[in-house]
């Protein structure tokens, strides 16, 4: 089983999930990760590293070349250096809303550096929608 842990616009009801996710997820739970949250002036957030609460889903996949999609679409390339990236995708330790460990999943974390340099808002509930 793939997890990968969704903050933007892979959520259900959210612009990508039914392009790239519809059909293929077999499970899906709401979910949070440490980090921090940006909205980003294009119309979609970014992740940084960090101690927050990042609110979104923790997808489960059975076909592993689903990666392959999210890379493409995350302008992540794993043969690239990390700083040509816009994304980096890494696992990390997922938890329930109760704050218990779910799994370890992949994550499309941005550098907060990028994040502020593409005039990122911090969004201190951690929770990003594109209908805001």
């Amino acid at each position: 089983m793939l997890k990968v842990f969704v903050y933007g616009t892979l959520k259900p009801g959210e612009k990508n999930y039914s392009r790239y996710c519809a059909g293929k997820v077999v499970n899906t739970v709401r979910a949070v990760a440490q980090g921090n949250l940006f909205a980003l002036p294009m119309g979609y957030p970014a992740m940084t590293l960090g101690e927050r609460a990042v609110h979104g889903y923790l997808l489960s996949f059975t076909n592993p070349e689903i990666l392959t999609a999210l890379d493409e679409l995350e302008d992540y390339a794993p043969n690239r250096a990390a700083s040509e990236n816009l994304y980096n995708r890494t696992q990390i330790q997922i938890s329930d809303l109760q704050e218990r460990s779910l799994s370890s999943a992949w994550v499309y974390i941005m550098t907060e550096t990028l994040a502020v340099q593409l005039k990122g808002i911090y969004q201190p509930d951690g929770w990003w929608s594109g209908s805001k």
